[in-house]
């Protein structure tokens, strides 16, 4: 499986004239290594690759990455260049989007006369589609998430404040196996539901508002991406009306997917209804992105995205509706697209919970 997966950047070697091509991202690494640590380094030829870490890695990187040759080596860049030098390239590619400018430097430093050849966004795209295996574990730790927020759901009482239910949430997640959250969680009540990326503050939740709880657990290196917004106690009419302006966007959305649609189309779907419900200018951010190793991966699901959808792509859809001084809305699942539409990987029912 992970020769399979280095066999995509065969066409970079071609495409670019590269020798050899390094790689030193951690999202990478996992991907076309399978090693898990926070830092290494994978250098590939058309024909083979070598792994290069510390001592710290050693024993980890023999037990995780089976069919390249481990190197050990106290200084990174230093292995790097000399394996280089054995290998006799001339052209060495990176990974320009990851790779600071001193790392570059230093690197350039100790390798006079091999040139340097940045490779961009492309090199992260080979992670676009996803594998059986990838999705497998994808829609476990999706239903883990999932599952978690139910079991937890009933104590979003009034009284309770944002970070007490951010906190019980992740318990619940690390109890059901998670190795921890996926990022930091969102849970924004009340007035603080008109801000998309409201992290849970110590604000008490109080009856009568939304609550907007956007969550995702990691393991095994994958993630979820999960949003529902629930009322306490009552909604009045004008909440009401928002939700099912989103719920109906978010809808149309996930009906829609299927390979060949362009994301810039698939956005248009769920923009254009809030639109119509008079709502336009409050839903600024897009539709959705990628999810996987990453938390925010390709393609992206935007008015300005050129990406067309893609079988085993899995991305989120995630509709909203913010408004300074009242509060907001937003529903997302993530599903994953198949030959003929898409698959719900996220399990939450998303009609109107009043707690």
């Amino acid at each position: 499986m992970l020769k399979s997966r280095r066999q995509r950047l065969l066409p970079f070697f071609e495409t670019h004239d590269l020798d050899l091509l390094l790689i030193e991202h951690p999202v990478n690494l996992r991907y076309l290594s399978g090693f898990s640590g926070s830092e290494g380094a994978l250098l590939l030829s058309p024909e083979r690759g070598w792994f290069l870490c510390d001592s710290r890695y050693t024993v980890q990187a023999a037990q995780e990455v089976g069919d390249l040759c481990v190197i050990e080596q106290a200084q990174r860049q230093e292995g790097v260049a000399e394996l280089v030098r054995q290998a006799g390239g001339c052209r060495l590619g990176f990974e320009a989007s990851h790779t600071t400018v001193s790392n570059h430097q230093g690197l350039a430093a100790r390798l006079p006369g091999v040139t340097l050849v940045g490779l961009g966004p492309e090199l992260d795209a080979v992670r676009i589609c996803k594998d059986a295996s990838e999705l497998g574990l994808l829609e476990q730790v999706a239903g883990l998430a999932s599952a978690s927020l139910e079991s937890v759901l009933p104590l979003l009482q009034p009284g309770v404040r944002e970070d007490e239910f951010a906190l019980k949430l992740e318990f619940e997640m690390r109890r059901r196996g998670a190795d921890g959250r996926g990022f930091d969680f969102i849970v924004a009540s009340g007035v603080r539901g008109a801000m998309p990326h409201g992290r849970a503050s110590d604000k008490a939740i109080q009856v009568g508002e939304l609550v907007t709880i956007d969550f995702g657990a990691v393991q095994n290196g994958y993630h979820s991406d999960e949003t529902v917004t629930v009322a306490v106690r009552t909604i009045d009419e004008r909440q009401q009306r928002i939700y099912q302006a989103v719920l109906e966007a978010h809808d149309r959305a996930i009906a829609a997917v299927k390979p060949g649609i362009s994301c810039r189309e698939l956005d248009a779907q769920a923009r254009d209804h809030i639109k119509e419900q008079g709502f336009g200018d409050y839903f600024g951010h897009g539709l959705g992105h990628g999810l996987g190793l990453d938390v925010h991966e390709k393609p992206v699901v935007s008015p300005r995205s050129e990406a067309v959808l893609e079988e085993g792509m899995v991305i989120t859809i995630e509709p909203g509706i913010y408004i300074p001084g009242f509060g907001g809305v937003r529903i997302e699942d993530t599903v994953a697209v198949t030959a003929d539409g898409c698959r719900l990987l996220t399990k939450v029912s998303k009609q109107l919970v009043i707690m």
